[in-house]
């Protein structure tokens, strides 16, 4: 019986951290925030670390535990969320991909509650947890297991795989301004241009693809199986 439980707790928690950590971890977030916050301190990019990774692990449980019951609740669907969130996260990666960054010594000191206003807004959602993350954690939430036991161990594994996700993103913010200045300013505009490059992409992709699962539920889009080529008789 311990070994069954200790089985679906490893399954479930791989399950979670191998689905959400490409999304969460490799959209460029990161190098994205530097550029957000030009002219802040380290103890203000300390805190703004602390404070994106624990909002990345309040939405992300949030989006497991209660996500599928709130889209319920407004009549929305995934998809919709989809659309809605991939088109701002297309916004934001053009303004970024086309946004000027002055020099560094043109660089104004902004004050830590300046950039803590960022933490939220953009830099947990959408950037570090996009509408693709969401998604994906809803749908994991959804498709829970049954009995009362094995629930418990899905939501044990869950919490703890986004705790693992949060220290990932802790850790990637935390450690960004000392691989900037490793790289240099030329070598980390080179970065920031790409990433934002990449976000846009991502905005693109996360849009088609809800807007592909809202045109299968149009009543005159012929289902999958009618598109098939017809099997000749032998």
């Amino acid at each position: 019986m311990l070994y069954e439980d200790l089985r679906h707790f490893l399954y479930a928690l791989l399950h979670v951290v191998g689905r959400l950590v490409p999304i969460v971890i490799s959209d460029g977030s990161a190098p994205l925030s530097l550029a957000m916050t030009h002219g802040a301190d380290a103890a203000a990019r300390q805190r703004l670390a602390a404070k994106v990774a624990l909002n990345a692990f309040v939405l992300i449980v949030g989006s497991l535990l209660f996500g599928a019951f709130v889209l319920k609740i407004f009549g929305l669907s995934v998809p919709v969320v989809q659309v809605a969130g991939g088109a701002v996260l297309c916004a934001l990666g053009w303004n970024m991909l086309n946004e000027e960054t002055p020099p560094p010594a043109e660089v104004p000191t902004v004050s830590e509650d300046v950039v803590i206003l960022k933490a939220f807004y953009p830099l947990t959602l959408p950037l570090t947890v996009d509408p693709g993350a969401i998604a994906v954690a809803i749908t994991i939430g959804a498709n829970h297991a049954h009995g009362v036991e094995r629930i418990v161990i899905g939501l044990v594994a869950g919490i703890v795989g986004t705790g693992l996700i949060a220290t990932c993103v802790w850790l990637a913010y935390r450690y960004a301004q000392r691989v900037a200045q490793w790289l240099g300013h030329s070598r980390v505009m080179v970065v920031l241009r790409l990433s934002a490059f990449i976000v846009l992409c991502i905005g693109v992709e996360i849009t088609w693809n809800g807007v592909k699962a809202l045109a299968s539920e149009l009543a005159f889009a012929p289902p999958a199986a009618a598109t098939r080529a017809p099997e000749k008789a032998p």
